[in-house]
């Protein structure tokens, strides 16, 4: 087994979930990564979009903002927010990566507010272009560490839409059917959703973890895949590219 850090083992998996030919859009940081990981592996043709406009780039370097200027670095264009918002509005995004400080069982997100509205405990910064992603893009995947002040029962503020309260939810909302979230890769395991329920599901486990072990790091009642495995490890060639490829000067999956 390959030696391997937990961050490495969740850019890893997220990767594995992006196939050839795929749109997806991402920020910086560990979604980029994994994206970047993707396209230099198993997905060549997977295009990648920035929110300030850049499209398909071929990223020489692990870009520090959706601005920075190796977003655009061999792109098929150079276009802007309105551009890539519409692209999503137009159903041509497969796959968007979001995070947040809390994360419910139907797939909610809150990057806005923890406690009340009006006299909050903690203020977040909100949306940014988060909302517009959930909303329409095809697959919502979340990176994120797994605990339960972040896996939480009911999230104190919806910011970006997942399944909202369950089954038929967000086409009642007015959002096109057939969205919503995909997957969570956590630093213990990979989950999905029920089909009927809508509810998070563990999917595989990282090795090392539990199940109970994810149940206890989650503030509501997870499901289980009937089908429930280990998730595979990251494999040489896939560290070796993630290590000297991709994030060579170890900014996100760490020294």
């Amino acid at each position: 087994m390959a030696d391997y850090n937990t961050m490495e083992m969740m850019i890893v998996a997220a990767a594995r979930n992006l196939e050839d030919g795929a749109t997806v859009g991402v920020g910086t940081g560990a979604p980029c990564a994994a994206s970047m990981l993707a396209q230099k592996t198993h997905a060549p043709n997977l295009v990648i979009m920035f929110e300030a406009g850049g499209i398909s780039p071929l990223l020489p370097t692990m870009p520090i903002s959706v601005g920075d200027s190796r977003t655009f670095y061999k792109a098929v264009m150079a276009s802007g927010m309105c551009d890539i918002m519409e692209t999503c509005q137009r159903g041509m995004v497969d796959y968007t990566f979001l995070g947040g400080a809390q994360i419910d069982m139907y797939g909610n997100l809150n990057s806005t507010v923890i406690g009340e509205w009006r006299k909050p405990k903690v203020r977040f910064p909100g949306s940014g272009g988060a909302n517009d992603f959930a909303s329409f893009c095809w697959r919502i995947m979340v990176i994120t560490p797994q605990d339960a002040r972040r896996f939480v029962e009911k999230v104190s503020f919806i910011t970006s839409p997942g399944y909202l309260d369950g089954p038929g939810a967000r086409e009642k909302a007015g959002l096109p059917a057939n969205t919503g979230p995909y997957k969570v890769i956590t630093n213990m395991a990979v989950m999905g959703y029920d089909e009927e329920t809508k509810r998070m599901r563990v999917e595989s486990i990282h090795h090392g973890y539990t199940f109970e072990q994810v149940q206890e790091n989650t503030g509501f009642e997870l499901l289980k895949a009937p089908d429930l495995s280990e998730t595979k490890p990251p494999t040489e060639e896939e560290l070796h590219i993630l290590r000297t490829e991709v994030d060579p000067n170890r900014y996100i999956i760490g020294r």
